[in-house]
């Protein structure tokens, strides 16, 4: 079993990413939430779920462990698979995906990708007690990312891990701060600079 991969992202693509780890790269299947957080060239870490079948070895991975414990809880619902288990992650953020089964919101569950009304009501039934022992179901916005942090430990690198220990996500701000490094300024004007730029909504 492997629990996590960390490397540099060097293919992206909507449903599934490659992880060079020491010149071997893995094909790891994620989550819309997890590629959101997700840049080429940047260095992560995916905490990982291995699906082993008869013809195949698929490798599922996540950004966070309050990600990966979800999913974990998802495809131990009867009649939920890995790749339903990640069309669900997709449709919908893990905090808000918690807090309707913890409301019981059926109405809100059939919307998501292959889930009807009695795949919604399985969920709930199954899930509404174990998922309240999960730490995400305790928090009342979106996990925090952790910093994504790129090889090079240049001015632009700095200030983009800097703003997106404020919040942002990677995917935010680097096209706006690489826009702005002119490779005169230091990291705490580049900072500033994009910051303001960001706060027009830009």
């Amino acid at each position: 079993m492997i629990g996590y991969v960390r490397g540099t992202i060097t293919h992206l693509y909507d449903d599934l990413c490659y992880v060079d780890v020491h010149g071997v790269g893995y094909r790891v299947y994620i989550p819309i939430s997890t590629r959101e957080r997700l840049i080429t060239g940047y260095e992560a870490t995916l905490y990982t779920y291995t699906n082993v079948r008869e013809d195949a070895i698929h490798l599922y991975g996540f950004f966070t462990e309050e990600e990966y414990e979800l999913f974990s809880l998802l495809i131990s619902v009867s009649g939920i698979g890995p790749k339903a288990g990640l069309g669900i992650l997709s449709g919908i953020r893990p905090t808000d995906f918690v807090r309707a089964i913890c409301n019981e919101s059926t109405d809100q569950l059939i919307k998501l990708p292959g889930i009807g009304k009695k795949s919604a009501e399985r969920l709930v039934l199954e899930l509404k007690d174990k998922i309240k022992k999960l730490a995400i179901a305790t928090e009342e916005s979106t996990v925090p990312s952790t910093p994504i942090i790129k090889t090079e430990n240049t001015v632009a690198n700095q200030a983009i891990e800097a703003l997106v220990s404020l919040g942002y996500t990677v995917a935010e701000v680097e096209s706006v701060v690489e826009e702005c490094d002119d490779g005169q300024h230091d990291v705490a004007t580049l900072i500033k600079i994009s910051l303001a730029i960001l706060g027009k909504g830009r």
